[in-house]
């Protein structure tokens, strides 16, 4: 085959080898929008090629498990529902534990997703109605249509003595364009009008950790996300090592400070995935393309849906 360029099966990084699962942060790690970070696909698929287990946690509200699994097969990641941990999981095992039972009235500000898992918890959501105002519960999750009249509301629940239940604290979350408020710019307004203080079930929470730690077994895990407050500190509460790759919300000078203050450092500081997995040096040449990848067939929607 004279003049024929061989081709390299890339190999993971010494550090990353010291690991036997990776918990992988979704927004600002694997993509962007719509779009995969530099060569965070080949990453994955590396990672899987030796022997990795790996799982997607995220603090995302937007969607439910089973879209997340059709968009990561979409841009080239291969997943299945059972790796995919979403606070939205969380945040229905949660209330079906504390309100569940007793068929809590819920008023809701998030995504249709959100909603779905309030509803599956067993609490009766009132959004719309005359009682609304007086709501058991407030459940709050960041999402792209906010209006005024769900923070009236949901005030006027918590003033009258409603449960604060939010999904996380996330400040921001990158986009194309630029950093979009997150979760946490929601629940600062409802603490803020209402004097109350919410209480958080995802990122930085361990609980969410240690659901993805239940489905891959025993074995030494790393934490990879793009946020110090949120998945390093995170990692650390659940006595986990977090490493922070930088397309996402943190600068390096911020990840190189990171601990000054005597809190959590990460374990590694990478440009992207790709870096932490391969390195710097690419293949010598890259591997034929595939056939896109087709996802697999899902289950129902609001199959598994209590375990994320």
């Amino acid at each position: 085959m004279r003049g024929r360029v061989p081709q390299t099966v890339p190999t993971i990084t010494p550090l990353v080898r010291a690991y036997d699962h990776l918990l992988l942060d979704l927004d600002g790690c694997l993509w962007v929008g719509g779009t995969p970070t530099r060569d965070a696909p080949l990453a994955l698929q590396t990672l899987r090629e030796a022997g990795k287990r790996v799982a997607f946690v995220t603090n995302d509200t937007r969607s439910s498990a089973e879209e997340y699994v059709r968009k990561l097969w979409s841009l080239g990641f291969r997943a299945s529902l059972e790796e995919v941990v979403t606070v939205g999981g969380a945040l229905q095992h949660h209330l079906s534990e504390r309100h569940g039972m007793r068929r809590a009235s819920a008023y809701v500000v998030g995504t249709p997703a959100i909603v779905r898992h309030v509803s599956d918890a067993g609490l009766r959501v009132v959004n719309g109605m005359a009682e609304a105002p007086h709501a058991e519960v407030v459940v709050a999750a960041g999402h792209d249509r906010l209006v005024f009249e769900e923070l009236k509301v949901a005030t006027q629940a918590l003033l009258a003595g409603a449960d604060f239940i939010a999904a996380g604290r996330d400040r921001t979350f990158p986009m194309p364009d630029g950093m979009w408020p997150g979760t946490g710019a929601l629940v600062a307004a409802l603490e803020y009008a209402s004097g109350r203080r919410a209480t958080t079930v995802g990122k930085p929470e361990p609980e969410i950790f240690a659901t993805a730690l239940d489905r891959l077994g025993a074995g030494r895990a790393l934490v990879v996300g793009d946020r110090l407050d949120v998945d390093l500190a995170g990692a650390h509460a659940a006595g986990l090592d977090g490493a922070i790759v930088l397309s996402g919300a943190t600068s390096r000078a911020e990840a190189e400070t990171a601990g000054a203050d005597g809190g959590p450092r990460p374990v590694a500081i990478a440009a992207d995935l790709a870096e932490l997995v391969l390195g710097e040096a690419p293949p010598l040449a890259p591997l034929p393309p595939a056939a896109p990848p087709q996802p697999p067939d899902l289950p129902p929607a609001g199959y598994g849906r209590a375990a994320g």
